[in-house]
């Protein structure tokens, strides 16, 4: 069963913090805002080692962010199961290398971001001119090279399912 969790206009302004760094968005998932970028943590509270998941890895300076929300909310040496990248942009894999080999993890990533970060091809140039704002007239002067996740990287599976988060499901936008 799919479930949407809408948000009115005041839910957009109200986060609770429950005294670990990240914002609350329901039981089990949390992000932690870092610069141009957030990171999201799946998992209950407390739920130890292997139990949770991180999703993104923001930038190449949030490592220590990260791990200091993970001690917080998950216990003191708390590994995720697994990272999940929903792309491989730079403000999206800062850490990823370095934490899934400080954790001992996979990262799943779609099939059509694998030439990314298998290191065989670099994003296409950007189009400044898209979407407008400044983040869009900047994007030419963004890293766009490839990173090697090496034996780290596994494919979401075709089905749509996302290990280590039942019932969530990952959408190609």
């Amino acid at each position: 069963m799919t479930v949407q969790i809408r948000l009115s206009e005041i839910d957009h302004a109200r986060r609770e913090d429950l005294g670990d760094g990240a914002w609350s968005i329901a039981p089990d998932l949390g992000y932690l805002r870092l610069a141009i970028v957030n990171v999201v943590f799946f998992g209950a509270p407390g739920s130890g080692d292997r139990n949770w998941m991180l999703i993104d890895t923001g930038l190449p300076t949030s490592r220590s962010s990260i791990l200091a929300v993970a001690e917080k909310r998950f216990g003191p040496n708390a590994r995720p199961a697994a990272i999940i990248l929903t792309h491989g942009h730079f403000d999206h894999v800062g850490t990823v290398l370095n934490l899934a080999n400080k954790w001992d993890v996979p990262v799943f990533a779609h099939p059509l971001e694998r030439p990314y970060l298998d290191g065989t091809a670099s994003y296409p140039p950007p189009d400044p001119w898209v979407g407008g704002g400044l983040m869009a007239l900047l994007s030419p002067l963004f890293p766009r090279a490839p990173i090697d996740l090496g034996n780290r990287l596994e494919l979401l599976p075709a089905d749509g399912s996302i290990p280590g988060m039942p019932g969530w499901r990952w959408l190609h936008t």
